[in-house]
């Protein structure tokens, strides 16, 4: 069985330490592929220098993280397009609307939203958006400026079947991590109604570790954890989820 993990920290500074180790590890488990989001320039060499140590399974993405949307937001963004014009990307990402930690930007957020909406669409990449309390300005904002194919991701994937079907109508996966194993967040009840066809996995490590390491370091094998509960969810075996959720990343990814 081999598996993707749409979403991963690796540069994080949780990993230094142990890099090498924790990839063989995921690697033994047949977690294989790893795509890694930008934040913002202070993450940019990080990631790049994974991509050059382990070329065959770290693939990264450009963009800027909406809580990285402050004051500077204009030479940031300046950074990100200087980077997609240079060479190619998975994705445009980690990109979105945040307004869980601070609304003072909001507009700010919006505007780099759109922008990088059409970033992707001019280099015919797709998106991963980060929504966090603002799924209907979000939903909103892509029906204003749509994204053109390839779609994207709607990353760290927290509500309910309603809006579910409203993002795959627009086309989009939904990106289900290591929540789907928490007791009582309810998104084993949303996951139950999402087909399978629409559904990527992630860990989003270093952070959200699925059950029974919740509050702990999450771990790129831990992504495992994850396909377990979405097949326990949906009656189906764990090859089936190694499977299709594979075959929905390559579909996004391009491989």
């Amino acid at each position: 069985m081999k598996f993707t993990d749409t979403h991963i920290h690796l540069y994080s500074k949780e990993f230094e330490q142990d890099m090498p180790k924790l990839l063989e590890v995921a690697n033994a488990a047949g977690v294989e592929r790893f795509f890694i989001p930008n934040i913002d320039s202070s993450s940019i060499e990080g990631m790049l220098k994974l991509e050059s140590a382990y070329p065959e399974n770290c693939f990264p993405m450009m963009g800027l993280h909406p809580c990285s949307v402050k004051e500077n937001w204009k030479a940031e963004m300046d950074i990100v397009e200087n980077w997609l014009s240079k060479r190619k990307f998975a994705a445009v990402g980690e990109m979105g609307i945040d307004l869980y930690w601070d609304k003072t930007f909001i507009e700010e957020q919006k505007t780099v939203f759109i922008r990088q909406v059409e970033l992707a669409n001019q280099y015919s990449l797709p998106i991963v958006v980060h929504t966090r309390d603002s799924f209907e300005v979000t939903y909103e904002l892509l029906r204003k400026t749509k994204k053109e194919n390839p779609s994207g991701i709607f990353h760290c994937f927290t509500g309910n079947a309603e809006q579910a079907k409203r993002i795959i109508d627009m086309g989009f996966y939904i990106g289900i991590g290591g929540v789907v194993t928490f007791k009582n967040s309810g998104l084993d009840k949303s996951v139950a109604e999402i087909d399978l066809k629409n559904i990527v996995l992630e860990t989003d490590a270093p952070y959200l570790a699925p059950v029974p390491f919740r509050g702990k370091r999450n771990e790129p094998v831990y992504l495992i954890k994850v396909a377990e509960k979405i097949a326990e969810i949906k009656k189906c075996s764990l090859e089936e989820v190694s499977l299709i959720t594979s075959q929905n990343a390559g579909k996004i990814f391009n491989f």
